[in-house]
């Protein structure tokens, strides 16, 4: 028996069905092309349905009207009739049309279904008589279909077929015809009968219909009475019936021209408030219409929902005119109301609103001058003079605000005004402000060579604690010359700069710092800062990417200088995260090293079992390590604890290879059996096996790495 199966047949065979095909076109001295003639040639065949369903997708593209006489009776064929129609849909000329109507007379149920769907995208004209007499038909499904199709052709006999059974028909089927008569109207607007659309909308806004069908027709006669319309719109607006207030949101956005803004705008002054806070986002979102003035209205007095709503709609539609309302909003009592109106202040709309900002600078008091220069920052206006001037100020908010802003617009040639701030403070209650503005500054330079220069120079002279302050800042500008100050700092005489630069360095994200960082793990002061910098060494032969001998050679050099065993253990760890054969070499090495011996064993294990068959000969490096290559068979394997084990064997099996270890999928034994035999209790797995033909057995704690140990 044949099963269906992936379509995926080769040349040989396709080029077989091409041969067939020309020859079939050259007897019936049919136009075919080559790749239709292929694909004719499979549907011909006995190829599987799910490759000849493939083909019909393909003819929706390569296909002709040769290609109907194939396709026509896959129509009645419950795998392949869904494929064939939508070559048939495809298709141009009346073949495809007349198969279609054809096929219509004699189906039933869900592929007559189908087919009158497909005679509806075509828009079949001659297909009215037939579709009529479906309509009338007890099959609702098959009528319903029939009356959609109907509204795709709108022509003028379906048009009234449909209005017809509006009334007379069964009410199974009304809610399809209503449907039709929907875009019978929509096609009589495109054709620019506004009237005749209108007519039609309204007969089935009064017909007794889903109210679904009367959102729809409602939507399309106030668009095809235009501004005629807008009543009717209004009307909405003012249901009881909350689905015909959200048409009217939705169809004011799409309303023409802009008669309608001056009624929503007196409409926004009726609704309720929960309806007019949504109803100044439709304003809103027709800005080249709006009326500005009224949203600008509701922002500034009125329930606070539709006050936070035209404050945010400020932000898209806004303009320097609402400068001085929102500013006034900002300072009021109301949290939520000042914190919206900052925000629309940050993304009003205009550089002659930055232009005012700057001009209400000078005479700006009490609470609007702190916003005022809050502003600044968060616009990123130029206007550093009118900030120095604002650190002058007694009141530290205003200074705060000033030197936050300074931070967010100051340029490079003056950077030394927030470098004196943090050096030097005038008032040291300012001091953290300014660090943050300095960092701010420094780390949106374009030029991060010029900023860590500038920064660097500072460091002479001042005090240590403000020498850690600029070394932070330093390392998260970044590049050469902050890293090497940092390594300066890490070196010199100074036990805080050590302290600090070290640690800095061993944070750094960056591959280039491995020679500083390799320096002060040998050469370091104190061994505080060698283990400091020696981690952070071994951290980037471990993040980053780079070729294996590379890395190699850092974990060399990483195992060289590390003075004790857990460092040592770090590196192993890297080489198992990045395996290669030169990391696999350096593991074995790691053997001879009696401290960390068996750490050094799992390693090299685990890593050959990475690398082995990836193009690396194994043997000698394993041999060498008294490491060969095992013949293993586990026997029994058991998880659990005391009574409760779950037999393992089968998985334990599937995860061994060819060295007396077992790499789980995951690092949990749980996760890698597919659940906890025994929750809360502390359990062990057992293996019994074979290594060479020896028996032997193991026990693992949880989760530990399994390496088998060989028997004597």
């Amino acid at each position: 028996m044949r099963t269906n199966r992936p379509c995926s047949y080769s040349a040989g065979i396709l080029a077989s069905f091409l041969s067939i095909a020309t020859a079939v076109a050259q007897a019936d001295d049919a136009p075919i092309k080559p790749a239709e003639a292929a694909l004719l040639a499979v549907l011909r065949s006995d190829a599987p349905a799910d490759q000849k369903a493939l083909t019909c997708k393909r003819l929706a593209i390569d296909g002709s009207s040769a290609a109907v006489a194939d396709l026509a009776p896959l129509l009645h064929d419950p795998q392949l009739a869904s494929w064939a129609r939508i070559a048939l849909e495809a298709i141009p000329g009346p073949a495809a049309d007349a198969a279609l109507r054809q096929a219509a007379e004699s189906l039933e149920g869900r592929l007559l279904v189908g087919t009158l769907n497909s005679i509806g995208v075509r828009r079949d004209a001659n297909a009215v008589a037939l579709l009529t007499a479906q309509l009338q038909k007890p099959d609702a499904d098959a009528a319903s279909a029939a009356a959609v199709a109907l509204g795709r052709i709108g022509n003028a006999a379906a048009l009234t077929v449909l209005r017809d059974s509006l009334t007379n028909d069964a009410a199974k089927v009304r809610s399809a015809v209503a449907e039709g008569c929907v875009l019978c109207a929509e096609r009589l607007v495109a054709d620019g009968k506004q009237a005749d659309a209108v007519a039609l909308y309204d007969q089935v806004r009064g017909a007794d219909v889903p109210t679904q069908r009367v959102i729809e027709a409602t939507r399309g006669a106030i668009l095809a009475r235009n501004e005629a319309g807008i009543p009717l719109l209004l009307e909405q607006f003012r249901s009881a019936d909350k689905r015909f207030f959200q048409l009217a949101l939705m169809t004011a956005r799409d309303f023409p021209g802009g008669a309608v803004d001056d009624a929503l705008a007196e409409e926004l002054g009726r609704a309720t408030p929960e309806r007019a806070a949504r109803l100044v986002h439709a304003m809103a979102d027709r800005e080249e219409t709006v009326v500005l003035a009224a949203i600008l209205k509701a922002a500034v007095q009125g329930p606070q929902p539709v006050r936070l709503a035209a404050i945010d709609a400020l932000a898209r539609i806004g303009d320097a005119t609402c400068l001085p309302a929102l500013l006034a909003i900002a300072i009021e009592p109301d949290a939520a109301l000042a914190t919206t109106a900052k925000a629309t202040l940050a993304n009003l709309k205009g550089r002659d609103v930055d232009a005012q900002v700057v001009a209400l600078l000078p005479t700006a008091a009490g609470k609007s001058y702190p916003l005022l220069i809050e502003l600044v920052g968060e616009r990123r206006i130029d206007a550093v003079p009118a900030l120095l001037k604002a650190l002058e100020h007694a009141d530290q908010a205003v200074r705060a605000a000033a030197l936050t802003s300074l931070g967010e617009t100051v340029s490079l040639d003056k950077l030394d005004v927030l470098v004196t701030q943090v050096v030097a403070p005038k008032h040291p209650a300012d001091a953290a402000v300014a660090e943050q503005a300095l960092r701010a500054a420094s780390v949106r330079m374009p030029d991060r060579e010029a900023c860590a220069e500038k920064l660097s120079l500072k460091l002479a002279g001042t005090t240590a604690e403000t020498k850690s302050v600029l070394l932070e800042i330093l390392a998260d500008v970044g590049g050469s010359k902050a890293l090497t100050t940092l390594a300066a700092a890490a070196k010199s005489d100074d036990p805080q700069q050590q302290d600090t630069g070290s640690r800095l360095l061993g944070k750094w994200n960056g591959v280039e710092a491995a020679p500083v960082l390799l320096d002060l793990a040998e050469n370091a002061p104190e061994n505080k800062y060698r283990v400091r910098a020696l981690r952070g060494y071994i951290g980037l032969a471990r993040k980053f990417a780079m070729p294996a001998p590379e890395r190699a050679k850092m974990c060399q050099q990483a195992f060289d200088a590390a003075q004790r065993p857990d460092e040592q253990v770090l590196v192993l760890e890297v080489l198992k995260i990045h395996p290669s054969a030169a990391a696999l070499a350096l593991a074995i090495k790691a053997i001879e090293v009696a401290e960390i011996k068996d750490e050094a064993t799992q390693a090299a294990l685990v890593i050959a079992q990475k690398v082995g068959g990836k193009g690396v000969d194994l043997t000698q490096l394993l041999k060498g390590a008294g490491l060969a290559k095992v013949k293993l068979e586990i026997i029994k394997a058991e998880y659990g604890s005391g009574s409760t084990q779950q037999d393992v064997t089968s998985f334990v099996r599937k995860h061994a290879g060819s060295l007396p270890l077992i790499t789980l999928g995951s690092p949990s034994y749980n996760a890698s059996f597919g659940g906890d035999p025994a929750p809360g209790i502390v359990k062990r797995l057992k293996i019994q096996y074979r290594i060479n033909g020896k028996d032997g057995e193991a026990s693992f704690a949880e989760n530990a790495l399994i390496v088998l140990p060989i028997p004597k």
